[in-house]
């Protein structure tokens, strides 16, 4: 066989074959599982690995270990995906109905060469990353709808329901989470798309509002699994946006919404804040209040402002509620070592480690112009794909989220890694009985480990920056 130079430069240092990820041939008394790989410098781009990763009686090899231990359990993962802005479903269903399969089977399925997202969130009414404002009960100045009687799922029905409904018969039992941007501008005090605050005379109404959009989809064949109350409470200078303090999203949960969805019957879970992680004590004070709580299934976060750690303080607070990490955005025009190494260990490894159930990142398509998006909506959220025309380029989010999605599927739960200095990593068990684990080498150099597994020992060399989920 004939080997250039660049070929065999990847065989020694970046793992295509067994000197980036070190293992030994499967022989007697040993178990062998697979293994995914990723590089900085984008040579290997979410790649199995030929060689076996194969585990050993006993202990051998060199460098740190990492003990993986399964009876010691944490939260339960509802899945790892992104946000199908509306400007993404209408990018994806403006391609050609071939290209649009062949990609949305890539993106959704769980075969050979797929990532298998298992989990969306979605805007109720626009997102800045639409290509206009709009909500589902738009009237003319001065016109008020106290009984919604113009509600309508129409602005939906023409990109993102298509697209919805498309992904539902590759995957029927994807998670679907909707936010809204902004309530009906004639429900503001400032009658504008831009900030303001949710009138109280119209809480009540804005809570049908809910009740209408989760029994609209529904009649399209798409359950909203959960919703946020309001996206970035605390940012009303968006387009659109809303500010709505603690208390006064904690008198809309407990006054109308909570109420709302109980004599609604319905089941959609309600999760608070949907903000940066500097502020904790916004979902933990509305969960002091038990008026409150007794609604609320968890609290949403973002990480444009504080700690990834500040989420387990929430988690202290009230260990009965669930939390979720649901965007965080990569800046066009990306960098992909940057970028790789931070969002995983921050948020696929660091969210998951500070017990949120799911991680999303912000946008999964956008054009080579980082459009569409509202008038002053964001102009550099840079898309996990690219969509232009009918072709597609793979941004730094698709692989960072295809290191977790297309094997920690829903229903796996954490479960304990030690964490050796430069190898952050965390642990899961799958429903099927298979352990993933997900490690990068935070460290500009080549680093040896082992990863420990009851009796068992597999020894691994990552390159410097690299990351590998193993699966076994």
């Amino acid at each position: 066989m004939k080997f250039d130079i660049k070929h065999i430069f990847r065989l020694i240092f970046f793992g295509i074959g067994i000197s980036s990820c070190s293992v030994n041939k499967t022989g007697d008394n040993a178990s062998a599982g697979e293994w995914w790989l990723t590089t900085p410098d984008q040579s290997v781009l979410f790649q199995k690995q030929a060689t076996p990763f194969t585990f050993r009686s006993g202990s051998s090899g060199k460098g740190s270990v990492i003990q993986v231990l399964e009876d010691t359990t944490f939260q339960t993962m509802d899945g790892f995906g992104f946000t199908l802005t509306g400007g993404s479903a209408q990018l994806i269903n403006q391609m050609g109905a071939a290209e649009r399969k062949a990609l949305l089977q890539e993106l959704f399925g769980t075969e050979k060469n797929q990532i298998g997202i298992s989990y969306l969130r979605i805007s109720i009414g626009a997102s800045d990353l639409d290509e206009k404002v709009f909500s589902y009960n738009d009237l003319p100045a001065g016109q008020t709808d106290p009984e919604l009687k113009k509600f309508s799922l129409a602005p939906d029905q023409q990109h993102l329901i298509p697209v919805l409904k498309q992904i539902l018969t590759i995957n029927p039992n994807i998670k679907i989470l909707g936010s809204p941007w902004s309530p009906p501008t004639w429900m503001k005090n400032n009658n504008n798309s831009i900030g303001g605050r949710l009138k109280e005379e119209w809480y009540a109404t804005y809570a049908q509002y809910f009740v209408k959009y989760i029994r609209g989809m529904a009649a399209e064949g798409i359950k909203i699994d959960a919703i946020t109350i309001q996206n970035e409470p605390l940012h009303p200078g968006n387009n659109p946006s809303l500010l709505m303090v603690p208390l006064e999203q904690a008198t809309f949960i407990k006054k109308n919404l909570g109420p709302a969805f109980a004599a609604a019957n319905i089941k959609t879970k309600i999760l608070l804040y949907d903000h940066n992680a500097d502020r904790p004590d916004y979902p933990i004070r509305i969960l002091d209040d038990p008026e409150a709580r007794q609604y609320v299934d968890g609290s949403a976060f973002h990480l444009y402002g504080g700690k990834i750690s500040a989420l387990s303080q929430v988690h202290a607070a009230h260990p009965d509620k669930n939390l979720y990490f649901t965007e965080q955005w990569i800046g066009a025009p990306g960098n992909f070592p940057g970028d790789l190494n931070w969002h995983v260990k921050t948020l696929i490894i660091g969210a998951s480690r500070n017990w949120c159930k799911t991680v999303l990142e912000w946008n999964l398509a956008a054009d080579p112009q980082q459009n569409p998006h509202t008038p002053g909506g964001c102009t550099q959220c840079l898309g996990a794909i690219t969509v232009s025309g009918n072709n597609i380029t793979r941004n730094p989010a698709y692989y960072i989220v295809a290191h977790a999605s297309k094997f920690v599927r829903p229903g796996s739960v954490r479960i304990a890694s030690s964490e050796p200095e430069h190898l952050p990593n965390v642990a899961f068990r799958r429903p099927d009985g298979k352990r993933v684990l997900v490690v990068l080498n935070d460290t500009k150099q080549a680093t040896s480990f082992r990863v420990s597994f009851g009796s068992k020992q597999a020894s691994a060399t990552l390159s410097a920056g690299a990351v590998v989920t193993f699966v076994w």
